[in-house]
Parts: structure tokens; C-alpha cells; sequence
């Protein structure tokens, strides 16, 4: 597993290619996630602070997450008190993901990072600038 390829899962993401964001998660999940969660939750994380603003409340966060779930045919299955503490945790209160397991977070942070890049709708410049960004920022983690 390679940067190169976390960073293409963010691209694909961002433009909706759900074939190519599967695909990617398994070659990725092939490699054992190796600093995959490092990258995943930095651009997870940026994109959490830019989506949401300063005084966003925990009842903001839980509207956009039973929204987003109610887009999509099996969202009962999509754990939302865990997206909902990633999303708060990102936004200042860590202690939320103490008890959420790593299988958990990485697919609800997946999720919801495609989620929040699509509603972003960034040119593809600033999606060069994000993904750098989110790669920088992992690099001090691993």
C-alpha cells in the first residue's frame, strides 16, 4: 500500500468514482492499512474543519449525518453514533473515538469523507491542494 494509492481513494471519492473508490479500499485493505489510517483520517479531518464551521453543535452534526444516512437505501446499516463522533472528535472533542473500533472508523471515515468531498465540490486544483495537504499532514504520523 502506497500514498499514491490513498491519495487516488481521496481523488475517487471526490469525484463519485465508486468503482474505482472500491477497488482501491480492497488493494489498499490488501496491504493491511499500513499508514492508511493515517492518511485517511488527515484528509478525513481537514475535510471535517472545512465543511463545518466554528460553533458547529453536536445537533448540526447529528442532522447532516441522519441526512446523509437517509440518502441511501441501507443506511440503517451505517453506524451513526460513530460518525457522529468522528465528525465531533475531528472538530475538537477526541475523546469520542476512544471506544470505536479501528474496522468502524476507517469505513465511517471513508464514508463520510466521500460524503463531505462531494458536497465540497472542489475544482480539480483545489483537490490537488486538498490531497496535498492531507498527505503533509499524515507525513507527521508516520
Amino acid at each position: 500500500m502506497t500514498v499514491q494509492a490513498l491519495s487516488e481513494l481521496v481523488r475517487a471519492l471526490a469525484r463519485a468514482d465508486w468503482d474505482s473508490a472500491e477497488a482501491l479500499v480492497a488493494e489498499i485493505g490488501r496491504g493491511g492499512w499500513i499508514g492508511g489510517l493515517q492518511v485517511i483520517g488527515a484528509a478525513f479531518t481537514l475535510a471535517v474543519n472545512r465543511y463545518f464551521g466554528p460553533g458547529t453543535t453536536p445537533t448540526d452534526v447529528a442532522a447532516w449525518v441522519a441526512t446523509t444516512r437517509a440518502r441511501y437505501d441501507e443506511g440503517d446499516t451505517l453506524p451513526a453514533l460513530e460518525m457522529e463522533g468522528l465528525i465531533r472528535a475531528a472538530l475538537g472533542e477526541p475523546q469520542l473515538v476512544d471506544n470505536i473500533p479501528a474496522e468502524t472508523m476507517i469505513a465511517a471515515e471513508i464514508f463520510v469523507l466521500g460524503q463531505l468531498l462531494l458536497e465540497m465540490t472542489l475544482t480539480p486544483d483545489e483537490l490537488n491542494e486538498f490531497v496535498a495537504e492531507a498527505e503533509e499532514v499524515a507525513a507527521e504520523y508516520m
